[in-house]
């Protein structure tokens, strides 16, 4: 996150940026680097990875490594643990990496978790789906987001599925949980939060993904401590990060707040949310958290001030046919009429080809908006679901 890495360099860090790919590739993020190294090999291999870099790392002696990638954590943590840096160590980090081990964990500390079981592709899945009994999903064991992700209701779904996720080395089948899909997440001091947010996703993101004329929303509400209904997630939250030992640094978790009011776990990482929610938490504090994350992580404080004013919905559009953009419709109309709440608009301009809408939740852009009042804001939300409408051919 190219703010994380400006925000570490105006706090007066030296930051050396360490990636597998060509310094032209990181963006603005660049400038606010001291020095940058590329690694041969791919950091997404991390044995090979870790051998490169412990001997460059060792020369350059940081004080501290943190990932800006899910699937790099692991390596990051191995590399402290190697080089007697703080920050936590690869066994916790695993933790919230390995998504069959985080349940387990967690469950020993008496945490209410969907009943869950490794397996690989084919019969042992299979076998997990009997042990488990439908519906369930099956997910990447080191997944991230929704990709390779798949609700089984019925045997003949189940024998798709097997064929679909073929290529994931390691799956986890779970317990289906009816029910709303929200998230906590918070940037944490020595594991405790220092700030937090909820947020709504509207609807799951399990159904947005599978259905492509979705318009996919979510919604970060502006004090969650004022909302009696979110309690139960934010205990369910504060539960987990003890239990699996958070230290220092931002967390993502998802979970269920079932028809009777019960708060599931669903998953947790160890880094911070994509697809605009953390825009959207400074956008509802008037602050910059990506400010106070760095102060965190440098000095162990966070003195940006959150001010709980708005409740932000965001918008995902999804252009209607294939190839490149060639109509937006309602869009006028919408400026006209939310035009003080629009927070950002980023639609992708006429001309543009189409976005993969299966491999970015972003979509064919987005808008956000926010209001003080969260009825208002979720009609300004369905709004823009309803209202806008992109077209391609």
């Amino acid at each position: 996150m190219p703010r994380f890495v400006r925000a570490l360099a105006e706090q007066g860090a030296e930051v050396i940026g360490v990636s597998d790919v060509p310094v032209a590739q990181l963006g603005d993020a660049a400038r606010y680097l001291s020095r940058y190294v590329k690694t041969d090999s791919s950091l997404s291999d991390e044995a090979r990875a870790h051998a490169e870099l412990l001997p460059v790392l060792r020369a350059l002696a940081p004080d501290q490594i943190e990932a800006q990638w899910e699937p790099i954590v692991l390596l990051a943590a191995g590399l402290r643990d190697a080089l007697g840096l703080g920050g936590m160590s690869r066994d916790t980090v695993l933790g919230f990496r390995d998504k069959q081990l985080m349940k387990e964990r967690l469950a020993a500390a008496g945490v209410r978790v969907p009943k869950s079981a490794r397996a690989t592709p084919g019969d042992e899945l299979r076998d997990a789906v009997e042990r488990i009994g439908l519906p369930v999903v099956v997910k990447p064991i080191a997944g991230a987001g929704t990709t390779d992700t798949f609700l089984v209701r019925d045997r003949a779904e189940l024998e798709r599925v097997v064929a679909s996720v073929a290529h994931v080395p390691a799956l986890i089948v779970e317990e289906f949980i009816a029910g709303e899909e929200l998230t906590y997440d918070t940037v944490c001091v020595d594991g405790t939060p220092v700030f937090d947010s909820v947020a709504q996703y509207f609807p799951k993101p399990l159904e947005s993904r599978t259905q492509e004329w979705i318009s996919p929303g979510q919604i970060v509400f502006r004090d969650p401590h004022a909302q009696p209904e979110l309690a139960p997630g934010i205990a369910l939250g504060r539960q987990v990060l003890a239990a699996l030992g958070m230290q220092t640094g931002f967390t993502h978790m998802e979970w269920f707040r079932t028809a009777r009011g019960e708060a599931v776990f669903g998953e947790i990482a160890s880094r911070a949310p994509g697809a605009k929610l953390v825009d959207q938490m400074n956008w509802a504090n008037d602050f910059d958290v990506f400010r106070g994350w760095a102060q965190a992580f440098l000095d162990g404080s966070f003195r940006e001030v959150a001010h709980r004013r708005f409740h932000v919905a965001c918008v995902f559009k999804r252009a209607l046919g294939r190839g490149r953009i060639t109509q937006i419709v309602g869009l006028h109309q919408l400026r006209a009429a939310l035009g003080p709440h629009i927070a950002e608009e980023a639609l992708l301009p006429i001309g543009t080809p189409r976005r993969d809408w299966r491999n970015t939740l972003l979509s064919d852009g987005w808008i956000a908006v926010r209001h003080p009042d969260l009825a208002t804001c979720r009609r300004m939300m369905q709004t823009i679901v309803d209202d806008l409408k992109l077209y391609a051919e």
